[in-house]
C-alpha cells in the first residue's frame, strides 16, 4: 500500500481531525453553560 504521489495529504484524515475538533469545542462549550449554569443557580 504505497501512498498517491500526487495526493500526499488524506482528505479522509483531514475530515475526521476537524470532525474530532468540532465535537472538542462542543464539549468544552457544553461544560461551560454547565458550570455558569450551577453557579447562577447555586443556593446561596
Amino acid at each position: 500500500m504505497t501512498p498517491d504521489p500526487k495526493d500526499p495529504k488524506d482528505p479522509h484524515d483531514e475530515r475526521h481531525m476537524w470532525w474530532w475538533l468540532a465535537y472538542f469545542l462542543f464539549g468544552i462549550h457544553i461544560v461551560a453553560f454547565v458550570m455558569i449554569y450551577a453557579v447562577m443557580h447555586a443556593p446561596k
